[in-house]
């Protein structure tokens, strides 16, 4: 009994772990489209499950003297989905933030910091914010972070301005 406890306990940790695999396909729709052309790019792709990261974030968080909002922000978070492109051109790029238009993405902000350019848009339904998309673009290396939640403006301001500070 004791040696069938241990295989359905190591069975359920390497199910629960398998959304932590990186993967070379894309995970963002965008990206997904097969029709779409993405020359020489090279995707990866991680799926972060929310019940296993979030209370690392939460400790790492404390130990690195954040504040008590940026904490609390990382508690309304349901959802993250990363995605680093190698080899993106600029047309990519083009076509990527004409398709968050027509998805009714508004843009947020755009932060420049040292040669690259961090650009925050979301999308909402009514006051609340349910989808945030960050991008960070470095000439042809690009990193997407889709960001699911419920946020308030004040919650996205508020991050920019502790963003922008340091």
């Amino acid at each position: 009994m004791k040696t069938f406890k241990n295989l359905f306990v190591i069975c359920c940790t390497l199910f629960l772990l398998q959304s932590c695999i990186v993967s070379s396909k894309p995970n963002i729709a965008f990206f997904s489209n097969a029709d779409y052309d993405y020359e020489d790019a090279q995707f990866a792709s991680v799926n972060v499950p929310l019940f296993l990261a979030k209370p690392f974030i939460k400790q790492t968080l404390k130990n690195d003297g954040e504040s008590e909002a940026v904490i609390a922000m990382v508690k309304k978070v349901s959802k993250i989905k990363m995605m680093t492109v190698a080899n993106g051109s600029e047309k990519l790029m083009k076509d990527y933030a004409s398709y968050l238009k027509n998805e009714n993405y508004e843009d947020w902000a755009t932060i420049k910091h040292e040669g690259e350019n961090v650009n925050i848009k979301v999308k909402q339904k009514g006051e609340t914010i349910n989808n945030m998309l960050i991008t960070v673009n470095s000439k042809k290396d690009l990193v997407f972070l889709d960001v699911r939640g419920s946020f308030t403006a004040d919650d996205i301001s508020n991050m920019i301005n502790i963003a922008t500070d340091k």
